[in-house]
């Protein structure tokens, strides 16, 4: 027990009372850490990787994909058509309205047509649309013909 007035200098041990549990802290944050390193390291989406390992460009030379620019379009609101493939965004926004004490529901829709000369070819079988930072459109993907 220390005694007052007494510090380590003037010879006294100062003892850890828990030695266990400072290593097991330690040992639980490196844990921890390697599991947040190990999740950062896997956590591109699959899709991306394809997209980025193939190396494909779209006409103007650009790459198609940079972390987390592409994503897929379901097939109901793809349809291909003579000249080519037409896509259809719908966003729903609910709205609370304090007056009636429900909500109001709006739904925006915004279409694009793809060329068929500028879609590739998807290795997966879906519809993906590549974007820039502005929303455009640089690459699309669609399923090959009779797939």
């Amino acid at each position: 027990m220390r005694e007052r007035g007494r510090s380590p200098a003037d010879g006294w041990v100062c003892h850890d009372p828990y030695p266990r549990l400072r290593w097991e802290l330690v040992i639980s944050l490196f844990v921890l850490a390697f599991a947040i390193w190990l999740f950062l390291l896997f956590s591109v989406d699959a899709h991306d990787s394809w997209i980025s390992r193939g190396g494909h460009k779209n006409a103007a030379g650009e790459w198609c994909c940079g972390e987390g620019d592409c994503f897929v379009i379901p097939g109901p609101q793809v349809s291909a058509r003579p000249d080519g493939y037409h896509i259809v965004f719908r966003l729903t926004t609910a709205v609370y309205a304090p007056k009636t004490g429900g909500t109001i529901e709006t739904t925006q829709t915004r279409a694009e047509i793809v060329p068929y000369a500028e879609a590739q070819p998807s290795p997966d079988g879906a519809y993906w649309r590549c974007k820039r930072p502005d929303g455009s459109r640089r690459c699309f993907f669609a399923p090959p013909p009779n797939s």
